[in-house]
């Protein structure tokens, strides 16, 4: 399973339907993609919405995506997340990669 990082605009139509069996409904579509909700919030600024879900991968995240926006007229971005000591890690592995590399093949 991947980590996603979903972030929802709501449209003038979807405000008007806000409610709680709409909410069961958005986590029906995730769990019948053998998806999971970490967690999922309403926030302010520049996204109304923001979903934390587990995917097995990213064909089910654009069916995800696509299949929530239908049910519940939100847009949705929607990306690969990972922890950031998972980056850290990466990207310490990435450096000692490169430092091995003969000079000439090195980019700096």
């Amino acid at each position: 399973m991947a980590l996603y990082l979903m972030l929802g605009n709501y449209t003038h139509p979807s405000v008007r339907e806000i409610n709680a069996a709409r909410t069961k409904e958005a986590v029906g579509v995730i769990e019948k993609n053998n998806g999971q909700v970490v967690s999922m919030y309403a926030m302010l600024g520049q996204f109304d919405v923001v979903l934390v879900v587990n995917l097995p991968g990213n064909r089910e995240a654009m069916e995800v995506s696509v299949g929530l926006s239908r049910v519940t007229g939100i847009h949705f971005s929607t990306g690969p997340v990972i922890p950031i000591d998972r980056f850290d890690e990466m990207m310490e592995t990435a450096r000692q990669a490169q430092e091995q590399m003969p000079t000439e093949s090195k980019r700096t």
